[in-house]
């Protein structure tokens, strides 16, 4: 991969694609895929044996793209907020649902069905169809692409709307709140907080089911993220050298990890631990021949550790925690820490600049600065993660790291070491 600091020119990135593209479509041919495009039965996936082709394309092509615009072009590209307008108002009054599979609605009756006069409808759709969501097949006329198809997912659409009555206008005052809090770890001293009237997100979600529902579907839209998927926590790790261990999920929700790894790996017994109100119920949800399994106790992050186990699992908890509190959900284990205890934290290991394909750089350090906004959290580099456990305890040693192709999201192999040997 080229150095951050070298871009090819305009003549070796047009080489670049064209021999990539060349090599994506011989093996997809050879696998009988499709070639990608924007139909609306094109599949949402590559097969996975080409994803560093695909990777390749798009970053050739977004460099090739972005070094020929002027100046303001690009800075426009990047900072416009008028995309998530059209994308917002076609999902809230659900026009892709409008639209019959493999058919096509004309401006008219959308006006009719949303009650919008039908130039209010031309406006927004055809902004979204310059953007490749939705498609005009004759004046005036609509029908799906694979983007607006893929809108029409409940989740997505829930996605959306989070996005736009939730992130947008909290992100607007990120850089609001480090002026008026520099350097702040405060989950309550965040661009969240000044666009919601003094409330976190916490607080937010407690006191207001709607918005409750809104965050909790929204977050669904994540397991179409690259290894983010529950689906792919078993594979992330080697869970069969663990033996016939015990694993406590700290932080693990209403199970749906633990259920999984259950799920494939029949010697492992998981006890989920997180507040009382999110467990409730959640016995429930576990499948009948894995309810001896599977099990539920209220505990949350930062009361001291009870129960003793061989294995501690904490899945996207730290993201979520500036460095001083990361610290102290750490401390909380030590009372029941004994040597050859591990500790398994899936979470992301910030890449270097250059050092992955710059369309999964891009996606990386845009949710760093949403956890920016919503908590004070961040992702951390490798660095980050070897201060953040030797300002917990010097017995914290980080053993190995396991970052699976394709996905920033890992596991960090931390060992409970009284010698404070053995650090990677």
């Amino acid at each position: 991969m080229a150095s951050p600091n070298t871009t090819a020119n305009i003549v070796e990135l047009a080489a670049q694609i064209s021999t990539a593209v060349a090599q994506l479509q011989e093996q997809l041919s050879a696998q009988g895929a499709p070639s990608p495009s924007f139909a609306e039965d094109s599949p949402e996936n590559f097969p996975p044996n080409v994803s560093h082709l695909k990777d390749t394309i798009l970053d050739a092509t977004a460099n090739l793209h972005e070094m020929l615009l002027d100046p303001l072009a690009l800075l426009f590209k990047f900072a416009s907020i008028s995309n998530l307008v059209s994308i917002d108002a076609i999902c809230r009054y659900k026009i892709p649902d409008m639209i019959p599979p493999g058919g096509q609605i004309s401006f008219e009756e959308i006006a009719e069905k949303t009650g919008l006069q039908k130039g209010v409808v031309r406006r927004f759709l055809r902004h979204a169809m310059a953007m490749h969501i939705l498609r005009e097949v004759e004046p005036e006329m609509v029908a799906h692409t694979s983007i607006s198809k893929f809108l029409t997912i409940p989740y997505i659409n829930g996605w959306v709307n989070f996005e736009s009555k939730d992130t947008w206008p909290a992100t607007t005052r990120v850089v609001d709140a480090i002026q008026k809090w520099p350097n702040s770890q405060e989950p309550n001293e965040t661009g969240f907080v000044l666009a919601n009237n003094g409330k976190t997100v916490q607080e937010v979600v407690t006191t207001d089911p709607e918005r409750a529902m809104r965050f909790g579907t929204g977050m669904q839209a994540i397991n179409h993220v690259p290894g983010y998927a529950i689906e792919k926590v078993s594979t992330v790790y080697d869970w069969t050298s663990l033996g016939d261990a015990r694993i406590v999920n700290v932080g693990g929700s209403r199970g749906q990890a633990a259920i999984e790894l259950a799920k494939n790996f029949g010697n492992i017994k998981l006890l989920v631990q997180d507040g009382a109100g999110m467990i409730q119920g959640a016995e429930s949800g576990v499948p009948e021949e894995l309810k001896g399994c599977v099990e539920f106790m209220p505990h949350t992050l930062f009361e001291p550790q009870t129960v003793e186990a061989p294995v501690y699992f904490f899945r996207m908890v730290f993201r979520g925690l500036g460095d001083k509190y990361a610290v102290e959900v750490l401390k909380a284990q030590i009372p029941v820490l004994r040597p050859g205890v591990k500790i398994l934290l899936q979470d992301v290991v910030m890449p270097e600049p250059g050092a992955i394909p710059l369309c999964r750089e891009r996606v990386a350090r845009a949710v760093d600065l949403a956890l920016e906004c919503f908590s004070n959290g961040r992702e951390r580099y490798l660095d980050e993660w070897k201060a953040l456990l030797a300002a917990a305890d010097k017995r914290f040693v980080l053993h190995k790291v396991y970052v699976p192709k394709d996905s920033l999201l890992g596991i960090l192999e931390v060992h409970w070491d009284e010698s404070g040997a053995g650090e990677v």
